[in-house]
């Protein structure tokens, strides 16, 4: 039996066993009649791309992709936790709900099993934006200078820490300016209260402060700096490497050397049916050319732009696919067993932690944060999250 006929067979009988014998199929694409998954709020760019992506696997396989937009991490990763919601196109907090840290450091969470399946990088870079006038040149010479700090925004103030980091410096080494949200924190520089925010190239806030009298600065992360790499890694290891071409004061002639991460990271739970996750996967990747130029993004979703060295492990139908198109190799599963491992440490001693249902929130964070940092000290990982 060849592996085409074979992989179909075992396609079927998974499908039969899980009550999708009326499944949609194309080839070795399988799909249940019905998949949901969550994404951003109706007015982000992930959900438009979840919605395009749902509308080529439509007229592809016949499958209708319900997509539930949700307002915060909370509404969109909730589902998923309960197996109301089959995938997430998530951002980076479902590296944090992996983690166990942040808004998932209480009761109702803990460390989760969250897995990716594929994910899609733009043409933009996700960086401190700083005052053109405040005398910035390079992520160096921002100590000493005033950062906004976002109230309860937990992942802004995490990637300024790691930008931060990439020049040794950290939250202590500047100045906060506490504002209220992300474009109270671009307001704040535009009127002379800070001199540096976290946002994306391509936000509009970038453009009003580009346009704004003070200008705007883009502090570039020098690719071949190996040290400042090795320090953002170790404080972020959810970003890459990555040229921008699009952005405030940014093009293809002005490119922009420094960071991005998936958005969206498409996420599974890791007892997700494989035969599932393996024709979701197909079927994104196949169906390209029918999407990528339905949302604005959606070109982001590429092969040439997976990473298979992520922050959050493989799934084990998503991996099938990648080793047949040629691009999972030995290191990558050399690193996806660390992470595996990772993962199921972090589980296993929450799962340890006794008298999580009586603790206070402060409490419970406190005590979970020290027992994580022992499990991972005593295992010889980095702590990511102090």
């Amino acid at each position: 039996m060849n592996s085409k006929i074979f992989r179909t067979a075992a396609a079927i009988a998974v499908a039969a066993s899980f009550g999708m014998a009326s499944s949609a199929m194309a080839g070795d694409v399988m799909l249940p009649k019905k998949v949901s998954w969550t994404a951003y709020g109706t007015t982000a760019s992930g959900y438009a791309q979840s919605v395009a992506i749902g509308n080529a696997i439509k007229k592809a396989y016949g499958t209708t992709l319900r997509i539930i937009p949700g307002k915060n991490d909370v509404s969109r990763m909730a589902p998923l936790r309960d197996k109301r919601a089959d995938f997430c196109a998530c951002g980076i907090a479902a590296y944090f709900g992996q983690e166990g840290v942040l808004l998932f450091a209480s009761k109702e969470w803990g460390p989760q099993d969250f897995q990716v399946v594929m994910t899609a990088i733009g043409t933009h870079n996700l960086a401190l934006a700083t005052a053109e006038d405040a005398g910035i040149n390079t992520v160096a010479d921002i100590k000493g200078k005033r950062v906004s700090w976002v109230r309860a925004g937990d992942a802004l103030n995490w990637n300024v820490a790691a930008n931060l980091a990439f020049a040794g410096l950290s939250w202590d080494d500047v100045t906060k300016v506490e504002v209220s949200g992300f474009k109270a924190s671009v307001d704040a520089i535009i009127n002379g209260q800070s001199d540096a925010a976290f946002m994306s190239t391509i936000t509009p806030h970038a453009k009003r402060l580009a346009a704004s009298p003070r200008g705007i600065h883009w502090p570039q992360l020098m690719h071949d700096d190996k040290e400042g790499w090795a320090r953002m890694a170790n404080a972020h290891p959810v970003n890459q490497m990555h040229v921008a071409t699009s952005g405030a004061n940014i093009s293809k002639d002005a490119p922009h050397q420094g960071a991005t991460y998936a958005y969206p990271a498409l996420i599974t739970n890791t007892d997700k049916d494989a035969g599932v996750v393996y024709s979701m996967v197909k079927g994104v990747v196949s169906q390209f050319d029918n999407y990528k130029g339905a949302a604005p993004g959606a070109a982001g979703w590429s092969i040439k732009n997976q990473n298979m060295t992520w922050a959050l492990p493989y799934h084990k139908g998503a991996i099938q696919y990648w080793k047949e198109v040629g691009i999972w190799s030995d290191a990558a599963q050399a690193h996806n067993d660390k992470l595996n491992k990772r993962q199921n440490m972090l589980m296993a001693a929450w799962k340890a932690l006794p008298g999580k249902d009586s603790m206070s929130k402060e409490d419970l964070k406190m005590k979970w944060m020290a027992a994580r940092a022992m499990t991972l000290k005593k295992a010889g990982l980095p702590l990511v999250f102090n």
